[in-house]
């Protein structure tokens, strides 16, 4: 088993993971299809969010109680937070800009846009598994277990499986395909990637799902499961090939939320965790009190991570093998163009 459903509890977590799971949807829906819906997610929301979060800082530098006592101050002041909430938001402003063909968006020469924004979100996560191997090797060297406490207070266990999840993220950068096959949908509500299809899309999210497993385990029932499942799920029954605008979106808005509300995930009947902590432990979060487990089953995570990383050399080598066969630069040019996925998208697509 995956994650610790089970008890009092599980009505409300299962409950938690429909309703994030729908709102993504819902708001991705209304960020994609309108201009205005656009402009507030991505442009109103993140400004107002930059203020409060200044004032946080200002307000903990100068000891103040209010922002010493911030749930955004307590539990989601690390780096990655950060790094991962205004990467995701600069992706979605690029692809309005390209969709709505607004200034630079509209220049041919910033279609691999998209590639360098998704490669900067990817690295940014294989940085944190790295870190996380380096620590629990660190730990285990200096305690006799891996885990080891994050910046915000989170019990970590690194081990082999974050430096294989690493390796596969790295190759899930060189499976992105025709970065130049950038497209405006023609109802203006999509930008396309037609190339980007459903062999991509599963090797990403199992990369990315074992990649918050191990390192957001407080967070993966619904940044691992919910978040990932709504712009697959938007892409496969409704918007062919804009499945990277779906990510983008559902992102920069769950990492808005979750840094606004941690508490939603670590400290109310809603919160689910890993199997790795066994049954019955708490993180102890939401009372100013972590302590380390006691116990550690780490299967899984060795498990996933054989499997994303299986599924990116996989992936990479069919993208070879068609790159041969068809005599292409897999990046300048588009390989999966005799894939159902594909035609759909470019059936949607302006040109």
């Amino acid at each position: 088993m995956l994650f610790n459903i089970y008890g009092e509890n599980a009505m409300y977590q299962l409950l938690g993971w429909v309703l994030v799971f729908a709102g993504l949807v819902l708001c991705n829906e209304i960020a994609r299809r309108t201009k205005q819906g656009g402009i507030f997610f991505f442009l109103v929301l993140p400004a107002a969010l930059t203020v409060y979060f200044v004032a946080i800082a200002v307000g903990a530098a100068s000891g103040a109680e209010w922002a010493l006592n911030n749930q955004t101050y307590l539990y989601m002041n690390g780096w990655f937070h950060y790094a991962k909430l205004y990467a995701a938001v600069a992706g979605c402003i690029g692809f309005m800009l390209i969709k709505y063909q607004w200034g630079i968006g509209a220049k041919p020469w910033f279609k691999p846009f998209p590639f360098i924004i998704v490669a900067i979100n990817i690295l940014i996560a294989v940085g944190s598994d790295f870190e996380s191997a380096i620590r629990g090797a660190q730990a285990f060297a200096e305690t006799g277990s891996r885990y080891w406490l994050s910046g915000e207070g989170v019990w970590l266990y690194g081990g082999w499986w974050n430096w294989v999840n690493g390796i596969a993220g790295i190759l899930n950068i060189l499976c992105m395909t025709g970065w130049w096959g950038i497209y405006t949908s023609k109802k203006k509500d999509d930008m396309l990637w037609p190339d980007m299809t459903w062999c991509f899309i599963i090797a990403y999210d199992l990369w990315n799902f074992e990649y918050t497993y191990l390192n957001l385990p407080t967070h993966a029932w619904y940044c691992g499961l919910a978040l990932l499942l709504a712009p697959t799920f938007a892409n496969h029954f409704w918007n062919k090939g804009g499945w990277i605008q779906n990510r983008a979106n559902t992102l920069a808005i769950w990492c808005m939320f979750a840094q606004v509300f941690p508490l939603f995930q670590i400290g109310t009947k809603f919160s689910v965790l890993p199997s790795l902590y066994g049954e019955g432990w708490t993180n102890g979060l939401e009372l100013g009190a972590a302590a380390q487990p006691e116990f550690a089953d780490p299967t899984m995570q060795g498990v996933i991570a054989i499997i994303a990383l299986a599924a990116n050399v996989i992936c990479l080598a069919a993208i070879v093998k068609r790159a041969v066969a068809q005599k292409k630069n897999p990046y300048k040019n588009e390989i999966w163009t005799d894939q159902k996925d594909f035609n759909e998208a470019m059936a949607r697509a302006e040109r």
